[in-house]
């Protein structure tokens, strides 16, 4: 049966997820919630973003359109709310979703506090709804082939890693440092490896950060995480005033027999990538075929999770709201032990 789903916001990552249940089979938008009476029309020609293509007119024939998510997630054909607001909206749209009956889709971060995710999370637990969190790293073709490795146990159990997320000031975001609205670079940016992180080695139980602020947002910061076994896990994230390098990432990973490795850095002139590999105990290096360019496919695969995941009622072990509550949890003790310079407990 296909699964049918309600958009609540029509900007960037509206747009993003609505191109992505385009290419897949199983699960189809059947209405969106948008205040600008233009988009709501199917003109979204004035949205952009800094990858994939900008938006066009879109054909909304058959599909409702409604001013306010309230009355979206109160659509009985709705089977799902993939929410798609500012983060600081996010709380009240899955919490009505949930009181709804509907299972949800949620971008990240999942919320602003630890608070208000765990009230998500139970509130979607309660009436026995699914939610997931639109974490999509690990489905970009360098972490899904690092994961891949991972999760084969052909390399031994994990050992540790190091993370790195890194961008240049986005000027294009106005509220980017606000706590209240955005985040800042911890919940907007370093959120996804600290995602990344619980899913491979579970919750940390202590994290030590050094950064500098941003007013009242931790904007750089070097962290060493700690866990009831004996990983080796850090982290290194936030902004520099360098506009030359607009991003960077990558990571280290080590196992028992061998070590992922991978970085890419955007400059203003051109891109640098050091590809992702594995070098295995012989001393080789292992490289995959030739990974999709197209950033759109990492989205095609988290979409085609999502809907697995509901056509299932399996947990998903990369998109589950736990996981994200938890990715909240983790930058609040780092943001805490920045402003402390104490290590705090997770």
């Amino acid at each position: 049966m296909t699964i049918r789903v309600g958009i609540a916001g029509i900007g960037f990552m509206g747009w993003i997820h609505w191109l992505a249940y385009q290419r897949v089979p199983g699960i189809e938008v059947v209405a969106i919630a948008e205040p600008n009476q233009r988009r709501r029309a199917g003109d979204w020609r004035d949205i952009k973003g800094n990858f994939g293509p900008p938006g066009e007119r879109v054909d909304l024939d058959g599909i409702a359109a409604y001013a306010d998510y309230g009355e979206l997630v109160a659509d009985p054909r709705v089977d799902v709310v993939d929410v798609c607001l500012p983060p600081a909206a996010h709380r009240d749209a899955v919490l009505a979703a949930a009181a709804a009956g509907k299972d949800v889709f949620c971008e990240k971060p999942l919320a602003l506090q630890t608070e208000d995710a765990e009230a998500m999370v139970a509130a979607c637990h309660a009436r026995q709804r699914t939610l997931l969190v639109g974490h999509v790293l690990p489905f970009f073709p360098e972490y899904a082939w690092a994961l891949e490795k991972i999760w084969s146990g052909d390399y031994g159990r994990l050992l540790g890693g190091t993370f790195k997320r890194v961008i240049s000031n986005p000027t294009w975001l106005p509220h980017f440092y606000d706590l209240q609205r955005v985040g800042g670079p911890l919940l907007d940016l370093h959120v996804h490896d600290a995602h990344l992180i619980r899913m491979l080695f579970g919750l940390p139980t202590h994290v030590t950060s050094r950064g500098r602020f941003h007013g009242q947002a931790v904007e750089y910061a070097h962290s060493q995480f700690e866990f009831a076994e004996d990983y080796v896990v850090s982290s290194v994230m936030g902004v520099v005033h360098q506009q030359g390098r607009p991003f960077t990432h990558g990571f280290e990973i080590h196992l028992e027999k061998g070590t992922l490795q991978f970085e890419f850095a955007a400059f203003v002139d051109l891109g640098e990538t050091m590809p992702v590999k594995l070098i295995n105990a012989r001393g080789e290096v292992l490289r995959p075929e030739a990974l999709s360019s197209d950033p759109l496919d990492g989205f095609v695969a988290e979409i085609t999770e999502v809907r697995n995941a509901l056509q299932s009622r399996i947990p998903s072990r990369i998109l589950a709201g736990d996981l994200a509550r938890d990715a909240i949890r983790i930058c609040q003790a780092q943001a805490r032990s920045v402003a402390s310079r104490s290590r705090q407990a997770v």
